[in-house]
């Protein structure tokens, strides 16, 4: 039997978002709340209309089941489910909802993701865990650190070249970041400033590595048939594939360590998905997971959006940039806007929704037609990834 996947069966028709940063005034409920009753006002709905809902979060203290989204939310008796699958646990919840209303089984869901990084104490250079691989320091810097030096070698970068390559990256992000108002970080960095800064795993220095964030966003999705019922611009899903591996990266060495086979992968399907033939060519903009400048560049490669070996030039030639081709991190992606793990994924879409609806204002993207979300967990040899693809 041939699957036709859930191409335009789910529409998104509202969307909530916190400011993300350090948010010591306020709690999980609080920001729950507040990316909730921004996607009801936007969807034109009421509580008791939501059928069912998913929480997206990482760590426990967020909650161990999908009790703190029902009693913050104040939905009671309705099926809520509590999901995790690292840091693209917010796509996993988004994931959750749009099958659920592509089965059938429900017209109107909630997906939900939140993170409370900054209370628990959350930062420095926690290990990497998880399965075989490369030891014995594994921190996450330093295992994608291991990609950006691999790739200099292995398509003949010099270290000048490559750091002014993931420079610029860094410094096109925190641009973008300067037209979100709510982004967490909010200032123009030059790439010399980010050449000078300080390493924390050659050739990844301060600059290179996205921040520590509290925040929450919401969707509210429904069966594409009656998303005009709700407003005159929803934004319908083309697309949505998780792949994860098995961890057989890190057991052979046939791994060039250059890419993340999940990515790919990841990106096959959903392109199939949504009938696109050209990424290239068909996507208007992407935002990925940028949790250090080099796996937003290979992160580029492997969505097929440059040649593998050529994103350097599509780099610094303009080409991801807010007036580019393919604009990636319109917001400023983990790297500016902010990385509260839970929530990354939902807060992408976010983006890619308000930009469909050219309602993105100073950093609004000309016409866009699709837009692209990647959320990433785990180390290069063993990560999950989900790819989501939504137009007009």
């Amino acid at each position: 039997m041939t699957t036709k996947g859930i191409k335009d069966k789910v529409a998104i028709v509202g969307m909530g978002c916190t400011k993300f940063g350090e948010l010591w005034d306020k709690g999980v409920q609080d920001l729950m709340v507040e990316s909730y009753v921004e996607a009801l006002e936007d969807a034109g709905i009421e509580p008791k209309d939501i059928q069912a809902a998913w929480q997206g979060n990482l760590y426990e203290y967020t909650g161990v089941s999908g009790a703190p989204l029902s009693t913050a939310l104040k939905l009671p008796f309705i099926p809520v489910t509590r999901v995790e699958n690292m840091c693209a646990s917010g796509s996993e919840a988004l994931r959750g909802a749009c099958y659920a209303v592509a089965a059938g089984a429900y017209d109107i869901c909630l997906a939900l993701g939140v993170e409370k990084l900054k209370d628990a104490g959350y930062g420095g250079l926690p290990a990497a865990g998880g399965g075989a691989g490369v030891g014995p320091n594994a921190t996450a810097p330093g295992m994608f650190a291991m990609i950006a030096t691999r790739y200099f070698a292995r398509y003949g970068l010099s270290p000048e070249e490559g750091k002014r390559t993931l420079a610029h990256i860094s410094s096109k992000s925190h641009h973008n970041g300067t037209l979100s108002p709510k982004a967490h970080l909010k200032r123009e960095i030059s790439e010399d400033d980010i050449m000078r800064a300080p390493i924390i795993a050659w050739p990844l220095g301060l600059f290179d590595c996205c921040g520590v964030s509290d925040g929450s966003a919401a969707a509210i999705v429904v069966r594409a048939d009656m998303a005009k019922n709700f407003r005159s611009d929803p934004v319908y899903v083309k697309s949505l594939q998780i792949a994860l591996s098995s961890g057989e990266e890190g057991l052979y060495t046939d791994y060039d360590y250059t890419h993340v086979e999940s990515t790919y992968r990841a990106g096959i399907k959903a392109y199939e998905e949504a009938e696109i033939k050209n990424p290239r060519e068909e996507v208007s903009m992407l935002e990925v997971h940028d949790c250090f400048s080099i796996t937003e560049l290979a992160n580029c490669e492997d969505l097929q959006i440059s040649p593998r070996g050529g994103a350097k030039e599509d780099i610094m030639s303009g080409f991801y940039d807010l007036d580019g081709q393919v604009p990636c991190q319109p917001d400023g992606g983990l790297k500016c806007f902010g990385h509260p793990i839970g929530a990354s994924g939902l807060r992408m879409m976010y983006e890619m929704y308000k930009q469909l609806q050219g309602k993105a204002d100073a950093r609004q993207i000309k016409d866009p037609k699709i837009g692209l979300t990647h959320n990433l967990g785990g180390v290069p040899p063993r990560c999950v990834c989900a790819v989501c693809i939504v137009g007009l």
